[in-house]
């Protein structure tokens, strides 16, 4: 009998390739440290070498720092304590008043990260920030508009597609470079474990941003343009009838024969036999987060609308992205609750 025990990867071997992935990557922090450097902290280290900048920087916080642990302790119990607490309102918040819940994490998601990144000057941040903001602004102002172009609906739902599309993309790419970089495998073509680290993390960064910000904003935008259409109530019966032959989503026609105003598109039919353009109800569900029926608020099933398993996967990022927004818009918040909690308190 073979045994493949000699074959199989010592956990003890992994940990200890990663914890010198990050010694290579980041410096040695606790080697050894010039005593003149730790007796004057002002003294100036622009002109040494990165690795150890980070170790007199990691030595000077410990000698800054020695003596509070009682005070560490005590703020390590606030920053606990407030996000369990933040959890618990946020979660309330969602159930009992979904509507400003979602607008607050919308323009928190929007605003917060550019005030971030213009206080630490990443430019690149926000030179890409403000051309979305604008190509988003002119769609949104599109899609608000009364009476609302007939094309509008389609032309909104691909701009946010793209969007959703490109996010799942980069976040794809950025996460492999990772991999990839954990693995040694940036070696492979003389880069730098930092530089291809660093790489990767900004690429998965801007997927996953612009992927939670599009869809936060397409979910808005999506009920104020259905709402105009008239076959959509956010709650009661909508004013308009639907036609057997009519999209609830795009309002126009489906595969009628010798019309020219009807998109010609294949037809799908959820349970409650209601009829849309294919292209509509993928992107009022995926796009716009929504599982029910436009028409009838009926539950859509996705297993049906998205058969294909290479499709799965944009639905099952689409939930990946609702998990990250917390630690886009609510962490920055607590973290910096806390810190004014700590600094009203005279903790260091």
């Amino acid at each position: 009998m073979i045994s493949f025990t000699s074959r199989m990867p010592d956990p003890r071997r992994i940990v200890l390739i990663f914890v010198s992935f990050l010694a290579g990557a980041y410096g040695h922090i606790h080697g050894p440290v010039p005593k003149e450097y730790l007796d004057n902290p002002e003294k100036d280290i622009s002109h040494l070498n990165e690795d150890l900048r980070l170790r007199i920087a990691h030595a000077r916080f410990h000698e800054k720092h020695k003596g509070h642990e009682e005070m560490h302790f005590w703020m390590g119990i606030s920053l606990l304590f407030g996000v369990v607490a933040t959890q618990i309102l946020i979660v309330v918040w969602k159930e009992k008043h979904y509507s400003s819940y979602r607008q607050f994490t919308m323009w928190g998601l929007w605003l917060i990260p550019l005030c971030i990144s213009v206080n630490a000057g990443y430019w690149r941040f926000i030179f890409v920030w403000s051309i979305f903001t604008i190509i988003t602004g002119m769609v949104i102002r599109m899609a608000l508009r009364k009476p609302i172009g007939k094309t509008t609906p389609r032309w909104v739902y691909k701009w946010f597609y793209c969007i959703h599309l490109q996010s799942v993309g980069l976040g794809v790419c950025g996460y492999l470079v990772l991999i990839f970089t954990l693995m040694g495998g940036s070696q492979l073509f003389s880069t730098l474990p930092d530089v291809a680290f660093k790489f990767g993390t900004l690429l998965f960064f801007y997927g996953v941003y612009y992927g939670v910000l599009g869809r936060d904003i397409a979910e808005v935008v999506t009920d104020r343009m259905a709402c105009t259409i008239g076959y959509y109530t956010d709650s009661g019966v909508p004013y308009r009838n639907l036609d057997k032959d009519t999209c609830a989503v795009c309002a126009q026609k489906i595969m009628i024969v010798n019309n020219e105003d009807a998109v010609v598109e294949e037809r799908f039919t959820l349970s409650c036999s209601h009829s849309f353009h294919e292209f509509c109800i993928r992107g009022w569900c995926v796009v716009g987060k929504k599982q029910t029926c436009p028409y009838c608020k009926e539950k859509v099933d996705l297993q049906k609308l998205f058969k294909n398993p290479w499709e799965k996967p944009h639905v099952i990022f689409g939930h990946f992205l609702d998990l990250i927004r917390y630690a886009l818009v609510w962490q920055p918040i607590i973290i910096g609750a806390t810190q004014g909690f700590n600094w009203y308190m005279g903790f260091e």
